[in-house]
Parts: C-alpha cells; structure tokens; sequence
C-alpha cells in the first residue's frame, strides 16, 4: 500500500506529466524542496526514483548531506546567500539558483573545489521588483549574466524567480523573455527554475525546465 509520501510523489509527477503534455513540452525536472524535511523522507523520495533535492539553509543542510552521503543525491541551494557563508555551498552542492550579485558569484568561483565539476548557478531575478524579496533587478540581469560566464569553475545555467502571487503566469513570461535576451547575447542559459507547488502549471507553459516543489511533495511543514 502506498503512504502518503508516495501518494503525493506520484500525484505531483502526474501533475508535471500532463502540464507538459497539455503545452506539447518536455517535462521540467522535479526539484524536491526538502528544507525543514528530515533525512528519512529524502532517502524514501530517493528510493522511489527522485534525484535531485534543493535546501535553503547550510546550517540544516549539512546534517543531510552526511546522513545521505551513500546516495547520488544532487544537490541544488535554493536559499539566500550571505558572502561569508559561500564555502559550503561551493564544495557541496551542484546547483545554485539564488546568485543575485557579482561579489557572490567571485567567491563561488574562487570556492569551487578543483575536483569537482563546475558549479551550475541560476541567476535569481526580482521579477517583480518586489522589496521584500532579493534578487537582481530584470534591467541588471545580463550584465551579471555575462560576468557570471566568464567566471571560471561556475557555469551560467539560466534563470530563478519567485514571483508576486497575484500573476505569476505574467512574471514567468517575463523571465523567459530575458532568457531570451541572454541567448540573443551568446550566453546558453538554457535553464529557467520557475514555479511551485500552487503555479506549476503556468510555469510550465512559459518553458520551465526545473520546478521547485515543497509543500506538495512533502505535505505542509511541522
């Protein structure tokens, strides 16, 4: 019999499946947000065929990674950075979807241990321009987009946004039209990390190609 992890796995799955059918587009990779989840839900959701697991914070993060450590797990940091936290994220992680500043994206570089492949990072877009949220400003993106490329160890992936609410479908639109931007520019950029639990859908029909889920995965947080 299924638990309600699975259950709500498969549900989600389903609900990737048929947004990309309906638009006629790849599926998007499922991003596990598994911050505030302990260790024992990530290695069932790894069992039943997940891969990828994005955490916010370094200070509950590293617990997991050592618990976790015999599985292939890849690991994205989905959270604010402070400059004077970016070692652990450079040594640990694969992916980073919330660089907003040059002087974050220097020190990842200057970080990333030579032993490992580069470091994927998503420009984290303040899509729209929103105080209570960082983010680059969408006028700011392609400048920092091409310091980032030419960043040695880090390789620019594309673009993060958490949009306003009320229109996200409008925001993720907008996000791909700077992705656009960059492509026109020469950047690849080929990765657009939008939509979540509640805007799935929208994102995926603006061409997401990750979509970062929590609550829906895992059920609402203790």
């Amino acid at each position: 019999m299924m638990n309600d992890l699975e259950q709500r796995f498969r549900q989600v799955r389903q609900r990737i499946d048929d947004a990309a059918r309906a638009q006629h587009k790849p599926a998007p990779t499922l991003l596990a947000v598994s911050k505030k989840h302990p260790s024992s839900a990530i290695r069932q959701l790894y069992q039943l065929g997940q891969r990828d697991f994005g955490e916010s914070y370094w200070q509950e993060a590293e617990a997991k990674l050592t618990e976790l450590a015999d599985l292939d797990i890849i690991w994205h940091f989905i959270g604010p950075l402070q400059s004077n936290k970016t070692r652990p994220i450079a040594e640990h992680f694969a992916w980073v979807h919330s660089v907003d500043r040059e002087k974050i994206a220097r020190r990842l570089s200057e970080q990333r241990p030579n032993h490992l492949p580069d470091l994927n990072v998503c420009l984290q877009v303040n899509i729209d321009r929103e105080t209570t949220k960082s983010g680059v400003l969408p006028e700011a993106v392609l400048p920092l987009a091409q310091s980032v490329a030419a960043q040695p160890r880090l390789q620019l992936a594309g673009l993060m946004c958490i949009p306003a609410p009320t229109h996200p479908a409008q925001a993720f639109q907008r996000l791909a039209g700077l992705q656009a931007q960059l492509q026109q520019a020469g950047l690849r950029a080929d990765t657009l990390s939008m939509g979540m639990s509640d805007d799935l859908e929208p994102a995926i029909a603006e061409g997401s190609t990750i979509v970062r889920i929590g609550s829906a995965l895992f059920g609402e947080r203790m």
